[in-house]
């Protein structure tokens, strides 16, 4: 049996890589932080009815000697780097916090497996929001970066001690450049559950509008669930390697949108409002990865497509707000 330890396992990534490894057969430890919140942190994993089939270790990624401890507890075959400051938004008010959880997080860890478990393999959320202003059209591994926020700054520097780390002491440590990638089990304050769980609103009669910032802003969207498959994959490679993740296909925010007002029967000009407030200090337009190398060297392919994934999404908002109103 071999065994991972998750940082982030209480988010999106986290919860569906966790119930993908247990269904190979991998024992399953996550590093949580403590809050005041804790009763909340593993509803996700109970929503795929995982939560009792993983082991919930105490740590912080701005805390070596957690890690430390962490790792000699759990003895793991593969580590991966979920956790973060995630929300692009939220890191313009947060720049300091996203760059010492964000960035400076990934050497911990890294520093931490190269004292305690060197053999380990080591995975590395990096993201499409590195390359920012795209310099290129179609985004690949070789295109440069150019971070647009203090999160695609704090990405960018987690990826870069990554691959120093692999190249200074030969670490077994990759990346997987993942561009958007959604489901049910997305936050709230992102675009895609935003839009879901307005639309699921405004169905049940619980809101009348939804507001939105720059819906022109274009966008390469995958389910979750494709991306953690590609993360294992690159994991079971024989020598460590950065791979993009992406499905080739961009759309606009506000064809997502319209996406879902329409599968709900809804008149998507009769409820959305601009929001000026909502959009960012500096935007990032257009973003799509070409996957090319992931497809032939991993044999990775996306299975869920665009619209698939927000009918999955807008369903399961109305269920839990239906549900909700019944227990009322």
């Amino acid at each position: 049996m071999k065994t991972a330890l998750i940082t982030g396992i209480t988010g999106q990534d986290g919860a569906y890589l966790s119930q993908f490894l247990l269904e190979k057969g991998y024992e399953v430890f996550g590093v949580v932080r403590r809050s005041s919140t804790a009763e909340a942190h593993d509803a996700r994993l109970r929503f795929l009815g995982i939560a009792g089939r993983v082991k919930l270790l105490d740590g912080n990624l701005i805390d070596v000697s957690s890690l430390i401890r962490c790792l000699r507890e759990a003895k793991p075959d593969e580590v991966y780097n979920l956790a973060a400051q995630s929300f692009v938004m939220a890191s313009w008010q947060q720049p300091l916090l996203t760059g010492q959880v964000t960035g400076l997080g990934a050497a911990n860890m890294l520093e931490a497996i190269r004292l305690v478990a060197p053999r380990t393999r080591f995975y590395q959320a990096s993201s499409s929001e590195m390359f920012g202003l795209a310099q290129e059209p179609v985004q690949t591994e070789k295109t440069p970066f150019h971070p647009r926020s203090p999160y695609g700054v704090s990405k960018l520097f987690a990826h870069w001690i990554t691959v120093n780390y692999r190249e200074s002491f030969g670490l077994h440590a990759s990346s997987g450049i993942l561009f958007n990638h959604e489901s049910p089990l997305r936050g709230i304050e992102f675009v895609t559950r935003k839009v879901s769980d307005g639309v699921a609103r405004i169905k049940l009669g619980l809101a009348r509008e939804l507001r939105l910032g720059n819906i022109d802003a274009k966008r390469d969207w995958g389910h979750a669930r494709d991306y953690v498959r590609a993360m294992w994959l690159m994991l079971q490679q024989e020598e460590p390697d950065d791979y993009v993740v992406a499905t080739g296909r961009t759309t606009t925010i506000r064809d997502m949108c319209r996406a879902a007002f329409d599968y709900a029967g809804l008149s998507m000009d009769d409820h959305l409002v601009i929001d000026p407030a909502l959009f960012r200090p500096a935007e990032v337009d257009e973003l799509v990865g070409n996957a090319a190398k992931a497809r032939v060297r991993l044999g990775w392919a996306p299975e869920a497509g665009l619209e698939e994934m927000i009918r999955e999404m807008v369903d399961a908002d109305i269920k839990r707000l239906s549900s909700s109103q019944k227990q009322a």
